[in-house]
């Protein structure tokens, strides 16, 4: 499953997860805003910016449909 670090108010965030429900990606998502621990977490991994997805490879920063598209296989 997706794993996908966001914040309130964040449109890029926004934009992340409608794209996810619109292809069908399963993801759970974790607040940093109300996840002090989460936040630290992308902090401690040297994230500067959310939103964070985690997939099956590498991490993919920021609202990147043409990496995101490669989740939905």
């Amino acid at each position: 499953m997706v794993k996908v670090y966001s914040k309130n108010n964040c449109m890029q965030c926004k934009m992340t997860k409608r794209y996810l429900n619109e292809h069908s990606i399963p993801y759970e998502e974790v607040n940093v805003d109300s996840d002090p621990a989460a936040l630290e977490f992308l902090k401690d991994q040297g994230f500067q910016s959310v939103p964070v997805i985690f997939g099956k490879q590498q991490a993919i920063i920021g609202f990147r449909p043409d990496q995101l598209k490669s989740l939905a296989v």
